[in-house]
Parts: C-alpha cells; structure tokens; sequence
C-alpha cells in the first residue's frame, strides 16, 4: 500500500539469447521473451498487456535497445 514493489533484475546470456516479442496476427496478443540465436527456439517470459508490461519486462532484465517483434 505504502511501498512499490521493486523489480528483481534478472539476467540472461546475451551471447546466445536475443530479446523478442512474439505478436499474434489475429488476436494481437504479445509474449515477451527469449530467442536461443542458434536453435531459433522460444522462451516466453512474460505477457505483454500494455506498455507498462513492456517497460517492466526491460527494466527486469536491463533491456536498453529496441525489441524486434516477430509475427
């Protein structure tokens, strides 16, 4: 009530990993998450509902650049 929640920094390797956003066509539904650069696998993290879920998904693991978003 008195306090805001902190967000826990979180860490991924960047070497491997791309941060991604996965959109849906038809419902515009949007995932956040992980693309394994050399499997092109997916790992989703979060949902993203608006852009205070986008700005948290970034400040949560200290995303500074731009994230593609892939359909």
């Amino acid at each position: 009530m008195f306090f805001k929640k902190k967000i826990e920094k979180k860490a991924y390797d960047k070497t491997t990993k791309k941060p991604i956003i996965k959109a849906s066509i038809c419902t515009g539904e949007q995932v956040a998450g992980f693309k394994d650069i050399a499997t092109g696998s997916f790992e989703e993290i979060m949902l993203i509902k608006s852009q205070d879920d986008l700005a948290a998904f970034k400040a949560m693991y200290d995303i500074k650049e731009e994230i593609e978003k892939i359909y």
